[in-house]
C-alpha cells in the first residue's frame, strides 16, 4: 500500500476535500483479483445487507473501491472483497481456503477484519467488539487500511439509513442504539490515533460526528 497523504484540519461536521498532495498510486490488479471477485460473489451470493434485500455483494464491491482509490496494493483490493467470507461463508476451512489461493498476507488481512472465525468462538456482541477495538492496535496497516474502508462503508450506510428510518432503524443492531453509536465513536477514534495519514480516517470521524448529533437530535 502507498499513500502520500497531507491531512489540512477540517471542520468537524464537513465531509473533507481530497487535498492537491495526495495521490493516490494503485498497483495492478491482475488474474488474483478476479479469482477472488469471482470467490466473493459466489460465496456471498444468497447473502443481503442487514435489515435489507440490497446483495450483500453490493458492501464488498464498495469496501474494495474504497482501499483501490486510497492507493492499495493488489493484496489488499483481493483481500477487501474477501474481508467477510471467514465470519460470514465457512469460519476457520474457509481461512484455509484463502490462504491456498490467495497466500498468507491475503489470509492476515481477513483474518484480521474477521471479528470472530468460527460460532464456538462467540462472544457476547459488546466483547467482540471490544477486543477487535484493542486487537486494532496490534495490526499492521495492510490490515488496517481494510478495516478503515469497511468501517467506513458501513458508517455511511449507518447515517443514511438512520435518517431514512429513524428511531427503528436500530433495531436491526445487536449493539441498538447506544451501542452502534458507541462502537462507531470508538472506531473513529481509534483509526484517528492509528491512522491520521489516511483521507478515510477524516471521512470516518465526519460522518461518526453527523450520526451522533443526528442522533442526539432525537428525544428518548
Amino acid at each position: 500500500m502507498r499513500h502520500d497523504v497531507v491531512m489540512s484540519d477540517e471542520s468537524r461536521h464537513a465531509h473533507p476535500a481530497p487535498t492537491p498532495e495526495w495521490i493516490a498510486q494503485p498497483a495492478p490488479l491482475g488474474e488474483r483479483f478476479d479469482a477472488a471477485l469471482e470467490l466473493a460473489a459466489n460465496a456471498h451470493r444468497a447473502q443481503r445487507r442487514k435489515g435489507g434485500e440490497i446483495p450483500y455483494i453490493g458492501h464488498l464491491l464498495g469496501v474494495c473501491s474504497l482501499v483501490i482509490e486510497e492507493g492499495g496494493s493488489e493484496d489488499e483490493a483481493v483481500a477487501a472483497l474477501l474481508h467477510d467470507i471467514v465470519e460470514d461463508q465457512g469460519g476457520s476451512a474457509r481461512l484455509d481456503e484463502v490462504r491456498d489461493r490467495f497466500g498468507d498476507q491475503v489470509a492476515m488481512i481477513v483474518e484480521g477484519c474477521s471479528d470472530r472465525i468460527d460460532e464456538k468462538d462467540e462472544l457476547p456482541w459488546r466483547e467482540r467488539k471490544e477486543r477487535y477495538l484493542a486487537e486494532l492496535d496490534s495490526h499492521p496497516t495492510e490490515v488496517l487500511i481494510v478495516s478503515l474502508a469497511d468501517k467506513l462503508y458501513n458508517a455511511r450506510a449507518v447515517e443514511r439509513d438512520y435518517r431514512a428510518y429513524g428511531e427503528s432503524f436500530w433495531s436491526r443492531f445487536n449493539g441498538g442504539r447506544e451501542g452502534t453509536l458507541w462502537y462507531y465513536t470508538a472506531l473513529s477514534e481509534a483509526f484517528d490515533r492509528l491512522m491520521p495519514e489516511c483521507r478515510m480516517t477524516a471521512e470516518l470521524r465526519a460522518v461518526v460526528a453527523t450520526l451522533n448529533d443526528a442522533a442526539a437530535s432525537v428525544q428518548h
